[in-house]
């Protein structure tokens, strides 16, 4: 009987102990799976932060940049007025002088109105060539002055708040 006895408890013991070996296999898996789960969160957290970044970096440049196609017609109205000013002659006494006269204010008040707005004008002429912010319509041969160096500007160019609206139109020099 003790032997039955014994037989009974080491199969009692063999089957606690695959018993414990599932348990533990079980356990392990459950683990894992947490890690996973843990690891899945973390990312879905990390694309959520790096997703409202985007979105509130969007919507800052939508508002610093939102009057941008005023700002360009605007800059067309100051073109109009540059190409009238260059009308006024020596004589200060006629009535287109005076009537320009009227312009030239206005033109002014445009300009300061236009660069509280962040508008600034690109610098052309006697600057090296630069595509960024210049687009070279023609070149010009001046053996005077150094190789790809704008000589003329034919249109003005403009930043708003750091970024090219329109690019300056330029004669560039070409010693080649």
């Amino acid at each position: 009987m003790d032997n039955k006895k014994e037989e009974v408890k080491k199969e009692e013991n063999v089957t606690e102990a695959v018993q414990n070996n599932n348990l533990e296999e079980e356990l392990k898996k459950a683990n894992e799976r947490i890690i996973e789960l843990e690891n899945k969160v973390k990312y879905n957290q990390a694309e959520l932060i790096n997703y409202r970044k985007r979105k509130d970096e969007e919507v800052s440049n939508m508002l610093k940049f939102a009057n941008q196609d005023l700002i360009l017609e605007l800059i067309q109205i100051t073109d109009n007025f540059e190409r009238a000013i260059k009308l006024d002659d020596t004589n200060l006494n006629d009535e287109l002088s005076k009537f320009l006269a009227g312009f030239k204010m206005i033109y002014s008040h445009l300009t300061e109105t236009l660069k509280k707005f962040g508008v600034e004008e690109i610098e052309t002429i006697g600057k090296e060539f630069d595509p960024n912010v210049h687009e070279a319509l023609m070149t010009a041969h001046d053996e005077s002055k150094p190789n790809d160096v704008i000589v003329d500007c034919l249109s003005k160019g403009y930043t708003l708040k750091g970024k090219v609206i329109r690019a300056a139109k330029v004669i560039v020099n070409k010693l080649d």
